[in-house]
């Protein structure tokens, strides 16, 4: 089976707790009627695995020392991370219905010092890596055991500071770093392979000095078995090519481009969101 071979994942019905965040997404985007559904919607069940399987934090003390990093690089996503951090007790779950209002700590990118677990401020794309890097060799530096988790979008990896950053975890041999692509194909104005096309992704980061796995980013099972099984001792960062679908839960959003962002929903577009989760 050749690993660069799209479609050789199926992933299971969404479960009870993917269709909850799902409907926390929803709330968020009826209160602000505005959002990334497409990239929230791919992001959702890997998130959902760190944080219910993988991280170690305390959402009473987001800043405690010891806790996981995660950088959500993709930050036009943030719909996804607003869901477990509400979900999780980081936050409000009333906060989600002021999603992008004047008053609220939700806006269309997260930002750190403002929202409770947000690690780092991000929206310019293809900064998060970098950021993450520094964490991990801070960490590495003072022998502290915590893990760096960084999250991007696969149009966000056309930038080259993404692979300047690559150089250097490989350099550093930061081993407590783990990148996840959310390789769902499309990005703002197109599918990927048109625009720039990223394979062979696999050999790509492998050849930059990183363990490279690959995985169904909708599969909890196979996604929590893959981050509990990785060596994170061998001096390799890590990247787990995560494949995905846009839009993942609404059949009218998957895999289409107009719906990467909706500046206003309509209540017919409400309506059809809804439909969705109620008809699980």
């Amino acid at each position: 089976m050749s690993k660069n071979d799209l479609n050789i994942y199926k992933s299971p019905p969404l479960d009870q707790r993917s269709l909850y965040l799902r409907e926390l997404v929803i709330r968020a985007f009826e209160g602000g009627t505005r959002g990334h559904l497409g990239s929230s919607m791919s992001l959702i069940e890997i998130i959902r695995v760190l944080y219910d399987n993988f991280l170690n934090y305390n959402a009473e003390k987001p800043n405690w020392g010891k806790r996981d990093r995660l950088i959500l690089s993709k930050g036009h996503g943030c719909l996804a991370l607003y869901s477990i951090l509400a979900d999780k007790g980081f936050i409000k779950l009333e906060d989600l219905d002021l999603f992008c209002h004047d008053d609220s700590i939700l806006g269309g990118h997260p930002e750190n010092g403002k929202i409770p677990g947000v690690e780092a401020s991000t929206g310019a794309l293809g900064h998060g890596l970098s950021i993450g890097v520094g964490m991990a060799l801070s960490a590495k530096i003072l022998q502290n055991d915590h893990k760096i988790v960084v999250i991007t979008g696969d149009g966000e990896i056309n930038e080259g500071s993404i692979w300047e950053a690559a150089l250097s975890a490989a350099k550093h041999k930061l081993d407590n770093l783990i990148v996840m692509i959310d390789y769902n194909k499309l990005q703002s104005y197109g599918r990927t392979k048109d625009v720039i096309n990223l394979e062979p992704l696999y050999q790509k980061w492998e050849s930059f000095g990183f363990q490279v796995q690959e995985v169904d980013g909708h599969d909890i099972r196979m996604m929590e078995t893959v981050l509990k099984k990785t060596d994170y001792t061998n001096n390799k960062p890590n990247a787990i090519i995560c494949h995905t679908i846009k839009g993942k839960g609404f059949p009218f959003a998957e895999s289409n481009p107009s719906w990467h962002h909706k500046s206003s929903m309509s209540e017919a577009d409400m309506k059809a969101m809804k439909d969705c989760i109620s008809k699980e």
